[in-house]
């Protein structure tokens, strides 16, 4: 059975994020290959977003390794470029968050995960990444490294908090090659969603991380 997550409150990324910049390790690793995670995402995730958790929580030695491989090779300015930092950061969130759901598969929705309370320490706080010893929460890795540091606002379709409302779960990997041109068919993707509606011009809906994170798109 094909199934997602249901919808999860985005006011849990909005209070109480500690910042990290992703230069805080010091780290001399080279850049990664993101095979693993492509391969991952090719066969459980479909064209429309749909992630098949049930069949992956079968076979998760793949995604194991991927983050083994993630965890031994934290970022750094001397040895990756931009796009490839942004393209592991990405990967990173992504893997991290499908991680969190099969060690607690079957839940109705991520914030159901216990760890957290509310809105003041919510799952998306929860310190359970590892990095070349610097621990990370979801949190950490969107509002500490991947929005300040980057500051390109189609980051918004490409990282997934496993909610229906959200911009589905790319089926491949992001890759420095090519992540601009995956970003630009991300956020398309994300404006054609029937989860927008841009028909009626008096009354338009629209995600609301417009709104949320309005000042991340005044210069797109």
């Amino acid at each position: 059975m094909k199934v997602t997550l249901l919808t999860a409150f985005a006011a849990t990324y909005l209070v109480g994020v500690p910042t990290c910049r992703v230069d805080d390790v010091a780290s001399d690793s080279e850049p990664i290959g993101h095979e693993l995670w492509d391969e991952q995402l090719g066969r459980y995730v479909d064209e429309d977003g749909w992630v098949d958790y049930d069949a992956w929580l079968q076979d998760t030695a793949k995604l194991q390794e991927y983050l083994s491989l993630l965890e031994s090779h934290h970022p750094n300015e001397a040895n990756w470029t931009d796009d490839e930092r942004l393209a592991y950061w990405i990967n990173a969130y992504n893997a991290y968050t499908v991680e969190l759901l099969l060690n607690n598969w079957p839940q109705a929705s991520i914030k159901d995960i216990k760890g957290g309370i509310g809105f003041v320490n919510s799952i998306w706080d929860q310190e359970f990444i590892e990095i070349e010893g610097q621990g990370y929460s979801l949190n950490n890795l969107e509002h500490g490294i991947i929005r300040p540091k980057f500051r390109d606002p189609r980051i918004h379709a490409a990282v997934n908090c496993a909610s229906v409302s959200c911009p589905v779960l790319r089926g491949e990997a992001y890759v420095a090659a090519r992540l601009d041109e995956q970003l630009d068919d991300q956020v398309r993707r994300w404006l054609a969603s029937d989860r927008n509606d841009l028909g009626d011009p008096a009354s338009p809906r629209i995600s609301s991380i417009f709104k949320w994170y309005g000042g991340d798109f005044e210069d797109w």
